[in-house]
């Protein structure tokens, strides 16, 4: 629901082209022992499409799917059952933690042994592109026309996500998970406790001097009132949902997308790509996050940190000790509706005005993940795989699969009910989002959730979630998205510029991220380190990465 309690790295990075050939079996080849464990299929004979149960013999699919933090099992999940028995389809679950998903991909697309499936990696698509063009992948867009109903429904109604997903070749290779999330297009936000702010006569930040007065009064003022010097003015993990240390706070400096362009800190300007990291107005972020870190209103852990750790320091018991975080909800720092109720007392600090007068609200372009499903060469069924994921499309499948059952965690609009929009509502959230539980997939795989979608539900209040972030989104990060630079859109690669960029990107990525760690602790110096740190950066050949980003941009602007 809130991209991503889990997505997050997953949005585009770049797609490419894929040439595997496309398989399908249409006829059974004997009989499939029915019961509770069957054994794997072979080709089976399919209903027609758009019907259920899929198939009459209950067949298997083997999915390799990420671990979801929300989720208690996979198998005896509830929603799993409920889908086995209307497609008559069984699945074998591999579940891949989701702190090690990437190297767990990689190594099962290095060794050959594949699922018939892989369901919520987020295959980037450089990685669909390379494997792809070795025919690990199968392309998709004969299997969408012969059995993808809603896939084609989806399409025509939303021309756009069809093209999101098209690679240049014309070709489809995997199927998106859709989320077109208001919120989540200007989801690099800054949260701080509203009480302490309140008790200490103190306004809401505008600036960054602003901030870094309010941070300084919460770690010397004792703003929770017990005598101890224990609050943590800032604290933040990088690994949790747009919850990076530079993703809020470098845009009062230069633009900076983290998150949903061709790649992160890139930006358009005059039609030109660029990247925010080689500046001056980048040093200057840095030297003021070094600032923030020097005099301890930083926590020193926000380096190194998991999502766990900092919910535990939002979550203090008794003692509330955090005063401000990151991140694209105040589920990254707290427990959603947890006990305490302190995610509703943290509220969004809108863009800061930096000492240039800089003042973004960044924008996260797409409204998809596009590797949300792939079907391999190993499938031995890949139009009843298809299928399968076809129906995940459907509004009641989209509503059980991200929410969980009908009359209990959802249910349809009453008569006079007005949604988040304003628009008479078509559906309401009985129970909140964002806790444990064995009812529903909880943003994994394929869903289709629309912006109309999303805001034709039920408006309760301000005790809701999404009115909350919908709200503050609205009024706080809306008047500052850019007008004079843009996110770079979802671009697709060649297989070789693909292939190229991908150590291209690894290298300066990771370079980045350990120097703005280094620069921001002050193990790197600002004023003698950084003219050599922007040498490597060419050394790395940063020219050849924007060079593949602009062909690829102009070729977007051609078609």
């Amino acid at each position: 629901m809130y991209k991503k309690l889990n997505k997050i790295a997953g949005i585009v990075m770049a797609a490419g082209m894929l040439l595997a050939g496309c398989s399908g079996g249409a006829k059974e080849e004997g009989a499939d022992t029915i019961g509770s464990n069957p054994p794997a299929a072979g080709t089976v004979e399919l209903t027609p499409p758009g019907t259920y149960p899929l198939v009459k013999e209950k067949t298997t699919l083997k999915i390799m799917v990420r671990g979801n933090p929300l989720v208690e099992n996979f198998e005896t999940n509830e929603f799993t059952k409920w889908y086995e028995e209307k497609t008559n389809v069984h699945i074998e679950w591999e579940v891949v933690p989701e702190q090690s998903m990437q190297e767990k991909l990689n190594l099962v697309l290095a060794s050959e042994d594949y699922p018939d499936v892989i369901m919520g990696l987020n295959v980037s698509p450089t990685q669909q592109m390379i494997y792809g063009s070795q025919g690990a992948f199968l392309p998709l867009n004969d299997l969408i026309e012969k059995q993808g109903t809603q896939t084609k429904k989806m399409f025509a109604d939303n021309p756009e996500i069809k093209e999101t997903v098209t690679a240049i070749d014309g070709n489809i290779y995997a199927l998106p998970e859709v989320n077109d999330c208001y919120h989540c297009s200007m989801s690099q936000k800054m949260w701080i406790y509203e009480p302490w702010l309140k008790k200490l006569g103190l306004e809401m930040p505008k600036t960054t001097d602003d901030l870094y007065n309010v941070l300084k009064a919460f770690k010397e003022n004792d703003p929770n009132g017990n005598g101890k010097k224990d609050e943590i003015p800032l604290s933040i993990t990088q690994k949790s949902w747009r919850s990076t240390i530079d993703a809020f706070l470098m845009n009062s400096f230069i633009y900076n997308p983290v998150y949903g362009s061709s790649s992160k800190h890139m930006f358009i300007k005059d039609g030109k790509l660029d990247v925010a990291f080689n500046k001056p107005e980048w040093r200057e972020g840095l030297r003021y996050l070094n600032k923030l870190y020097k005099e301890g209103l930083i926590a020193p852990e926000s380096f190194t940190q998991d999502e766990n750790q900092l919910i535990q320091q939002g979550e203090n018991p008794g003692t509330v000790i955090l005063g401000a975080s990151t991140g694209g909800h105040e589920g990254v720092f707290t427990q959603l509706m947890g006990d305490s109720g302190r995610w509703k007392e943290y509220k969004a600090v809108p863009p800061l005005k930096g000492p240039g007068g800089v003042q973004y609200a960044a924008v996260d372009t797409t409204a998809l993940t596009p590797g949300a499903f792939i079907i391999t060469k190993k499938a031995k069924n890949p139009e009843l795989a298809l299928r399968w994921a076809d129906g995940l499309y459907e509004k009641e499948m989209t509503l059980r699969s991200v929410y969980g059952r009908p009359d209990q965690e959802w249910r349809d609009a009453k008569e006079g009910e007005i949604g988040i929009n304003g628009k008479p509502a078509v559906w309401s959230e009985l129970k909140s989002y964002g806790t444990v539980q064995n009812v529903n997939w909880a943003q994994t795989g394929p869903a289709l959730r629309t912006n109309d979608f999303r805001l034709s539900a039920v408006a309760k209040g301000d005790d809701d979630l999404e009115v909350i972030l919908y709200n503050e989104t609205k009024n706080k990060y809306e008047p500052y998205k850019p007008k004079d630079v843009s996110t770079v859109p979802p671009l697709f690669l060649t297989n070789e510029q693909a292939s190229e960029i991908a150590d291209l990107a690894k290298t300066i990525n990771d370079y980045v991220d350990e120097m703005i760690a280094r620069f921001v602790i002050g193990d790197a110096s600002l004023d003698a380190d950084w003219d050599s740190y922007v040498s490597q950066l060419d050394a790395m050949n940063l020219k050849r990465y924007l060079e593949i980003y602009q062909t690829a941009y102009d070729e977007k602007n051609k078609k």
